[in-house]
């Protein structure tokens, strides 16, 4: 079987769509029909009911979808082993989404460089909607992200609890002030508890990257919640002022990976990034 005929099969079960996965690989939607009409002629059974609202799995697309993500990261990891540099046993793909990647990705490449010398390493950063797409394809072995969806062929490990907290750059503030309140969206469930807290507060700035708006905050002053392993420093420094009594939010942090993983490289890369987001290892 053509690897991308179940890969197109996966992205259509994830966007729910021909057309929406037809964009995200980037080919014409002539080109996913055409791979999904080759898969069921292979199989011998229609996968998908097209509806006005997308596309849905028929019995035998369900049954399909139990072996997929194995298919494709077994041929994923395959590519990866023929591909091992000289000197080293085996290959490991590693990733995070962009607000984890400094420092929890990075102190993990370092910790893993230094303990596992034996293991070449590829790292990737991504949004979370195509990382999580890659650990269920294979492409990356284990990744760092925040309320990731659950998937077929996926492991979810609990790393460390985060808290959002309102920090603000004017001391003496005790309350979320309006006027210089910078929104950061930190994904439904905090939108959902932040709209319930502050159901009068309309923001005049909004930002979807937690770094690029605290650097924004900093420069031009202003408050926001933000990780605060991300303000600790600033507080620490003077340049930030935790507003007392205002509601705190979880922020969890997890690992995906691949349930087909191998366990050898990716069970000992793991007790290095729990020690490191449990504090046991110094950064």
């Amino acid at each position: 079987m053509d690897i991308e005929l179940a890969r197109t099969f996966l992205e259509i079960v994830s966007t729910g769509s021909f057309v929406r996965a037809a964009e995200r690989l980037n080919v014409a939607q002539t080109t996913v029909s055409a791979r999904i009409r080759n898969l069921e002629q292979l199989l011998g059974r229609p996968l998908f009911v097209r509806n006005k609202s997308g596309a849905s799995l028929t019995p035998a697309g369900e049954q399909f979808l139990r072996h997929a993500p194995a298919f494709v990261q077994l041929w994923q990891r395959t590519r990866q082993q023929v591909a091992v540099p000289a000197g080293h046993r085996a290959v490991l793909t590693i990733g995070s989404e962009v607000t984890l990647a400094q420092p929890l990705l990075l102190n993990w490449v370092r910790w893993i460089r230094q303990n596992l010398p034996d293991i070449a390493l590829r790292v990737h950063v991504d949004v979370p909607q195509d990382l999580i797409t890659q650990v269920a394809s294979g492409i990356v072995d284990v990744a760092i992200m925040y309320a990731p969806q659950h998937r077929p062929g996926l492991q979810i490990d609990l790393l460390v609890e985060e808290k959002l907290v309102l920090v603000t750059t004017n001391v003496g503030v005790e309350r979320l002030e309006e006027a210089n309140y910078v929104h950061i969206d930190w994904g439904p469930d905090f939108v959902l508890q932040h709209d319930m807290s502050f159901p009068d507060v309309t923001p005049n700035l909004s930002f979807d990257l937690g770094p690029l708006a605290l650097s924004y905050v900093l420069a031009s002053g202003g408050s926001g919640y933000f990780r605060m392993s991300a303000v600790e420093p600033h507080i620490a420094a003077g340049q930030l002022h935790l507003v007392p009594e205002m509601p705190q939010y979880s922020y969890p942090v997890y690992a995906v990976r691949s349930a087909n993983a191998d366990e050898s490289v990716v069970g000992a890369a793991l007790t290095g990034l729990h020690a490191i987001a449990g504090g046991n290892i110094p950064a």
